[in-house]
């Protein structure tokens, strides 16, 4: 077999293949055993018709071209081989001759994985926030501890802000009940935002008992988007008492003996989330200073179709989920069609120029990935998947995941490279050493994936 590459542009390439017929036996050997099976021909038994009465009754090109189409991907997969070419996605595969006995030939165009020149990252320098715990962060955390432990009592009075009631709810549009406009038994925290725009108001100052009805704009629902009359009627008012802040408390929402204990261990748990945070956001802005600096020309038909797993993704299964369309998420948030696409266009092109990077300076540094760092990237994987580590595993392994798995881990450990030769500053000025972090390359790996296909996620996110 001879090949020969010819570049096209710096993403796809054109082979040339010519395969002496001679290389086509087994091919040629299996198509007639195929048809064999396939075909009857009367005075000779199933699989035993002789190649020439085949030829003859279902003629010769029929054989030639089941044998091509088994041995072309053969041949294909030998010119890439020789070429040590990358290849992403499909060939586009065109016979340009065959002549039966002499010569098959063709040609392959393929996108192909751009050669990249890894920049000079050790001049990196960005700067992220600094870590500080003011009192008032503690005060807020220890005031979260203490609504968690707050009790509920039944009281006759007005209800007010804060107030738990029980509501009766019924809404009607253009005077008609909605068939799934009834609820009955609501226990609702004024103030919370958690269900219907006015409620809030309509609820305030009404005793058990009382009832009232207001207009309001349905989010969801079969009348969804219209206005509704909904009369909401309170069957009962209940004050929320929060526990006092003493050494009692602490014993009872926690395992220290004082109040002193529990806020020196709320303070020292939110610096330790600031410096997670702080390790993370100089990642990301590292990563983005690493994309600036290098030359990356991205495959068009890859670009295309990632932009569209990415659309696919957000409207069918994120969004999906929630019972949203693209057009009401784009409402909410106040973006045009053309500003949505090419927002998705540019995070598509960072993801790509993300894993292109990342990958050959795993390829130049030789970064390898050992049992222990793929164990653990696994754990993390599961645990936000709602799997059990064996689940995952057993799910990676059946769905032929390992090596995608291993490169999240190898582009980890390249970026954790990229960081540790920076210079990272937060905004009081201080250098900040971030080689020393605990589970360092699994953050970068997070950091990594968030970055190739964490945005459609993000998306969710806001739109919950």
């Amino acid at each position: 077999m001879k090949s020969a590459v010819e570049t096209l542009n710096p993403t796809r390439v054109r082979l040339t293949v010519e395969v002496p017929f001679e290389e086509l036996k087994a091919s040629l050997d299996a198509a007639y055993k195929k048809i064999n099976q396939q075909v009857t021909v009367k005075g000779f038994r199933k699989g035993k018709i002789p190649a020439r009465v085949i030829d003859q009754r279902f003629g010769r090109g029929a054989v030639l071209e089941e044998a091509v189409n088994d041995a072309l991907p053969k041949f294909y997969t030998e010119a890439i081989n020789e070429a040590e070419l990358n290849p992403l996605g499909q060939p586009e595969v065109d016979i340009t001759e065959l002549k039966d006995g002499e010569l098959l030939a063709f040609t392959a165009e393929v996108d192909v994985r751009p050669e990249i020149e890894i920049p000079d990252f050790s001049g990196i320098e960005v700067e992220v926030d600094a870590v500080e715990v003011s009192d008032e962060d503690v005060e807020k955390s220890v005031e979260q501890l203490r609504n968690r432990f707050a009790s509920t009592n039944d009281v006759e009075r007005a209800a007010a802000e804060g107030d738990v009631v029980t509501l009766d709810l019924e809404a009607k549009v253009e005077g008609e009940v909605l068939p799934d406009g009834v609820a009955t038994d609501v226990s609702y925290t004024i103030g919370s935002g958690e269900l219907l725009d006015g409620i809030d108001e309509a609820v305030k100052g009404l005793e058990a008992g009382g009832e009232a009805t207001f207009t309001s704009q349905l989010k969801g629902g079969s009348a969804e988007g219209k206005d509704a009359e909904v009369t909401v009627k309170v069957s009962k008012v209940s004050a929320r008492e929060l526990p006092e802040l003493d050494d009692e408390f602490a014993q009872m929402a926690s395992e220290f003996d004082t109040l002193d204990e529990l806020k020196a261990d709320s303070r020292k748990r939110l610096e330790n989330m600031k410096q997670y945070d702080q390790a993370t956001q100089a990642q990301e802005r590292v990563l983005e200073k690493l994309l600036e600096l290098a030359e990356v020309p991205i495959p068009e038909k890859l670009l295309e179709d990632e932009v569209n797993t990415r659309k696919h993704n957000l409207e069918h299964h994120q969004l999906g989920q929630m019972g949203l369309t693209l057009e009401k998420y784009l409402e909410f948030q106040g973006k045009t069609v053309e500003e949505f696409e090419a927002e998705t266009k540019e995070q598509a092109i960072k993801g790509i120029k993300t894993q292109f990077v990342l990958d050959a300076l795993v390829n130049k540094e030789k970064l390898g990935v050992n049992q222990e760092e793929l164990t653990e990237h696994l754990m993390r994987r599961a645990a936000s998947s709602g799997m059990s580590p064996d689940q995952f595993a057993q799910a990676v392994v059946e769905g032929g995941q390992v090596p995608m798995l291993v490169g999240e881990v190898a582009r980890g450990k390249a970026l954790a490279l990229v960081v540790e030769a920076a210079k990272v500053v937060d905004t009081n000025g201080e250098v900040i050493d971030l080689s020393d972090e605990e589970d360092e390359v699994e953050a970068a790996a997070e950091t990594v994936e968030a970055a190739v296909e964490g945005e459609a996620e993000d998306k969710a996110d806001e739109a919950k």
